[in-house]
């Protein structure tokens, strides 16, 4: 008997779950909540086909463009290029490396992603990704992102997205001593970990859509 319901027990627990991850990757927040949403893709994402991301309710999507002073997407231009056809509004994401020269950075983002009247505002992903020494928290890690950030505002005429993970902003404050929008990260749950409010949510990175192969970021707009 004891036997029988510990067999029953694992096939329950089983169907959880599958039926807790079936769910998880077809949440979003309610658009009632929430009427803008859209995705943010990583590096070198797979083949998209736009259209089918916007009949899954995504209203624009962010692309990485550039990664510290040297890195450029291969396939950002001809993403760049399909968003409009598709219905979708677009923008550009630089993956922002503490450890190199912040003008150099904006030099390299500048020089890859072109101004356009119809851009969203860029954004600058700040995470711990480059396997270097990063700088002690203090006002040269301060000034070299702000350094980047004034130069990318100059070149698109639009305020600069900050999207801090959560042991970065811990570790640097980036959100007190640079007042921009913010884009905060937390699955499922609304974040509030930085000094001001969020204006972006990545509210899931494991959403399941037709038109990209994967798992994708799935954000919503502050209403």
């Amino acid at each position: 008997m004891a036997d029988w319901r510990l067999a029953v027990g694992a096939v329950l627990a089983v169907g959880l779950a599958i039926g807790g991850h079936a769910a998880a990757v077809h949440w979003r927040p309610s658009p009632a909540t929430y009427p803008l949403q859209g995705i943010d893709l990583g590096e070198q994402p797979p083949a998209v086909e736009w259209g089918s991301v916007r009949a899954a309710g995504a209203d624009f999507a962010y692309l990485v463009a550039t990664s510290g002073a040297r890195g450029r997407d291969p396939g950002f231009e001809a993403n760049w290029q399909a968003l409009p056809d598709a219905g979708l509004r677009r923008g550009a994401v630089h993956l922002y490396s503490l450890c190199e020269d912040g003008a150099a950075q904006a030099d390299a983002f500048n020089a890859v992603v072109p101004r356009t009247a119809d851009a969203l505002p860029a954004t600058v992903d700040i995470d711990d990704r480059d396997g270097c020494d990063p700088p002690a928290p203090g006002p040269a890690a301060t000034n070299a992102l702000r350094t980047f950030v004034t130069r990318v505002e100059t070149h698109t005429g639009k305020p600069v997205l900050l999207r801090l993970s959560r042991a970065v902003e811990r570790r640097y404050g980036f959100s007190t001593a640079l007042v921009r929008p913010l884009w905060l990260q937390g699955n499922f749950f609304r974040p509030g970990y930085a000094a001001r409010p969020w204006r972006l949510w990545r509210a899931s990175d494991m959403r399941r859509i037709d038109g990209v192969e994967g798992a994708v970021n799935w954000d919503v707009v502050a209403p």
